[in-house]
């Protein structure tokens, strides 16, 4: 049995794992399966063991400069079974837009890196250069994409256009930490020009919507460790979710997620689709759940008892949550940290 997406301060339920309550995992990558070139712990084995189970897999990314057959690629190397039809990028569903919107043939100018470059030429468009004529523009991170280019397709932009932006995300990772993403340079072309763009990637649905369309599955589940991008595109494209704690998300950003940032279900990792997800029990004050009790006094946030660090993130998310819709104020943590 499986629920809708929550806005309220509640988690959705399921008697059974998601792995069988769901047909397509489509699996956020940085945070979920790896955090830099580093596989998260037990992540390929929760991969195999999701499949196993019956659930299909996808892989999605915000990232538009990577061909899919390179993520798979890294992925492979990091023991996760992969290829290039598992991996939908944000680059493809920019491409489909474009597609949808033009037809067949259209010339795109293409400001990117070579995996935007492909996802154009795949889907029958023709990309050219930034001073040719074209019926729209495209854009994604791109770390090669000279100046020049950017201040001309500013210029096309304000001038009428068409534009589609791959992601709007304000950060990069990089080896050398959190840099510039593309969404600087969206902010920047949007604010020259006084144009929107019409946006691929997560928070946006249509990367969703592409995945589901290349993977197939009825009752697909987003499963993802950012809440402004994953968990809010998973309300966008109408679908259950699954936060995992294994990449940004921690006790600070959980406590303050409003309606629209909130999760159906919430696990410590990707072990959380193959079990079933209790909901905790509201009894006055207390938030109660597997040996846990949640309960914020005095605009404090307390968690007694033990059991599963699952449990503990649930009763933690939902006290909090309630916390938040009376009040409009955070609940205070005190260093708060789950356990183990």
């Amino acid at each position: 049995m499986t629920s809708t997406a929550r806005t309220d301060g509640s988690l959705g339920s399921s008697s059974e794992p998601l792995a069988r309550s769901y047909d397509l995992a489509m699996l956020d990558l940085d945070g979920v399966v790896y955090v830099g070139n580093e596989e998260v712990p037990e992540a390929p084995e929760h991969v195999r063991s999701v499949r196993e189970a019956g659930m299909r897999v996808a892989f999605i990314t915000n990232n538009a400069a990577r061909p899919p057959a390179e993520v798979a690629a890294h992925l492979r190397e990091l023991g996760v079974e992969a290829d290039e039809t598992t991996v939908v990028t944000s680059a493809q569903a920019a491409a489909r837009l474009l597609e949808d919107h033009l037809g067949a043939g259209a010339r795109v100018v293409v400001l990117g890196a070579g995996g935007l470059i492909d996802a154009v030429t795949a889907a029958g468009l023709a990309p050219v250069g930034v001073f040719e004529d074209a019926e729209a523009v495209v854009t994604g991170y791109g770390p090669d994409v000279p100046w020049r280019d950017i201040m001309r397709a500013a210029v096309r932009i304000r001038d009428g256009l068409w534009w589609v932006a791959c992601n709007t995300d304000l950060t990069f990772p990089t080896a050398f930490g959190q840099a510039p993403g593309h969404g600087v340079q969206v902010e920047m072309l949007q604010r020259f020009s006084g144009v929107d763009p019409v946006v691929a990637g997560k928070p946006a649905r249509p990367l969703l919507d592409e995945t589901m369309r290349r993977c197939g599955g009825e009752r697909p589940l987003m499963v993802g460790d950012r809440l402004d991008t994953d968990i809010e595109g998973a309300h966008a494209a109408d679908v259950d979710s699954l936060l995992v704690m294994t990449g940004v998300t921690g006790v600070a950003e959980l406590v303050t997620a409003t309606p629209e940032l909130r999760p159906t279900y919430l696990a410590a990792d990707l072990g959380g689709l193959l079990e079933p997800q209790p909901a905790p029990e509201v009894a006055g004050g207390d938030v109660r759940l597997g040996g846990w009790t949640a309960r914020s006094t005095d605009g404090k946030l307390a968690v007694d008892g033990s059991g599963k660090v699952d449990d503990w993130w649930r009763v933690v998310a939902v006290a909090a949550w309630r916390h938040l819709d009376r009040g409009g104020q955070p609940v205070a943590t005190g260093g708060l940290t789950p356990p183990g």
